[in-house]
């Protein structure tokens, strides 16, 4: 049977495929310690639970407003107004089932075949498939080692041309744990002013932030109008398998995107949406307890990966992931890349992690290599699994 051209387009998250494989072995008898997939250990807050069960015992499972409903959106908007300090309004904000269709509309609405869209690498891979998939140019932003995992502001500005429409921005990020300065996001910001460019900025993990503050790209003056915000409920309080996300823009394009929802998912789920409200307006405890242990968790891993022979890691000011410059361990080994070592590091060690080209290719010139682990998992899955990533790469 036929399929469409454009499939061969259209990549994957690789970590559900390392997921599948652990799976996998794991139904063999294998004893794995995954850093793999990027989803919190912790069980959403009790209060959120009961209040998407008692929706569902009120009925409440019908379809809404392809937007998202009314209690919900204004929610949404009193947040991002006190968090982000600018003025948002309900018309203002689109809800969806999880923060990945806010990236797949902002895409689809900004960017026309030939049209380029500048997305940061490594970073988290459907911004290149996305982008790819609709027939634009992708066009690669590295974050760099040596800058804490920021990029090269004039670099950036080299990068666009008359037919870009649309920058990429994630902070804190996935995979790095880095974030954005308020300098590097001014710049940014009167690029896309200069230029009369659209920004997308995925700010999903900006309530998990360890060191510094938070800063958003929509709240620097001008900048809100031209800014598709992207958030959601997903990692802030363990709601990956809620799929509750939001969008905040212009109302322009609130209108197109939620068209974009009405043509593909109706609307998100009704008893979810409730739940959200008394996510965000609710006690914000459980979400407070639970940074304060990544951020016990991350101080652990790093020092445990800085301990290892051919191994250096920063530390990350926010999200849930390290990744260890892994350039000697390789050469020790006589390994060629990091995808090498992550394959013996699973089916010789038992550890699952991720190499640095699942989060997009390398970069002509590009020679460091690196892996991505989440320290979603407990201390003693993180103590466990350092030990046997120390055997392995030190030959013990």
């Amino acid at each position: 049977m036929r399929i469409a051209d454009r499939m061969a387009d259209l990549g994957t998250e690789t970590a559900f495929e390392v997921l599948a494989e652990v799976k996998q072995l794991e139904a063999q008898g294998r004893d794995i310690v995954s850093f793999a997939i990027g989803e919190p250990d912790f069980a959403t807050p009790e209060n959120v639970k009961q209040a998407g069960i008692k929706a569902i015992n009120s009925d409440e499972t019908h379809y809404g407003p392809s937007a998202g409903r009314m209690e919900l959106r204004e929610a949404i908007a009193r947040y991002i107004s006190r968090t982000r300090q600018i003025p948002v309004t309900p018309e203002q904000v689109v809800v969806t089932p999880g923060a990945k269709p806010i990236i797949f509309f902002t895409i689809l609405a900004t960017i026309n075949p030939g049209d380029e869209a500048i997305y940061p690498t490594p970073g988290f891979p459907i911004y290149e498939s996305v982008i790819r998939f609709v027939g634009g140019k992708p066009v690669p932003l590295p974050l760099l080692e040596e800058k804490s995992f920021e990029f090269d502001v004039d670099y950036l500005r080299s990068l666009i041309t008359l037919n870009t429409r649309l920058i990429i921005l994630n902070s804190p990020q996935n995979p790095t744990g880095g974030m954005l300065s308020p300098s590097t996001l001014a710049a940014v910001a009167e690029l896309a002013l200069e230029h009369n460019l659209w920004v997308l900025s995925d700010e999903v993990y900006s309530r998990i932030i360890f060191d510094g503050e938070f800063h958003s790209i929509a709240s620097i003056p001008d900048m809100q109008e031209r800014t598709i915000l992207l958030d959601g409920f997903s990692k802030t309080y363990a709601m990956t398998g809620w799929r509750l996300g939001y969008g905040v823009m212009n109302e322009e394009m609130a209108v197109h995107v939620a068209r974009l929802e009405t043509n593909s998912e109706s609307c998100t789920a009704t008893f979810t949406q409730l739940a959200g409200v008394e996510a965000l307006e609710g006690s914000q405890d459980a979400t407070k307890l639970m940074v304060e242990q990544f951020q016990r968790r991350r101080d652990l891993i790093v020092r445990g990966l800085n301990s290892i022979k051919g191994v250096s890691c920063l530390l990350p000011q926010g999200a849930f992931y390290v990744f260890p410059n892994v350039t000697k361990a390789c050469r020790n080994l006589g390994l060629p890349d990091a995808k090498a070592l992550q394959q013996r590091l699973l089916y010789e060690a038992g550890v699952a992690v991720l190499p640095r080209t699942s989060f997009g290719r390398k970069l002509p010139g590009e020679r460091e290599e690196y892996l991505r682990l989440s320290y979603a998992t407990s201390e003693a899955m993180i103590e466990e699994g350092l030990e046997r990533m120390r055997r392995f790469i030190e030959g013990q």
